[in-house]
């Protein structure tokens, strides 16, 4: 990630694609997220592809599960800082958590 190189920060990078998040990771991100927890989720073409509904995962229960089934669903780049997690976008975001 360009902005911990920036910053100095030393990060850990992982791809969700070739690493999904298991359960306790999506659970440890969702108790922690400062943002909305319906914000993890993509509602892109594959989301409405697969006939889904935004309604229905607005609570950790339903999207911890939608994305163990469907990791191409997950907002990404997810950040974490100790405590401290968020959906690094836009970028600034990012910043203001790593400085």
């Amino acid at each position: 990630m360009r902005i911990a190189e920036e910053l100095g920060v030393d990060a850990d990078i992982v791809n969700y694609q070739k690493t999904p998040p298991d359960r306790a990771t999506l659970q440890r991100i969702v108790d922690h997220l400062e943002d909305p927890v319906a914000d993890l989720v993509r509602k892109d073409s594959l989301f409405a592809k697969l006939g889904l509904d935004a309604d229905d995962y607005t609570e950790p229960g339903p999207v911890i599960e939608l994305l163990l089934k469907h990791k191409m669903l997950m907002q990404r780049p997810v950040v974490v800082k100790g405590d401290r997690v968020i959906i690094g976008r836009p970028k600034e975001r990012v910043r203001e958590l790593l400085s």
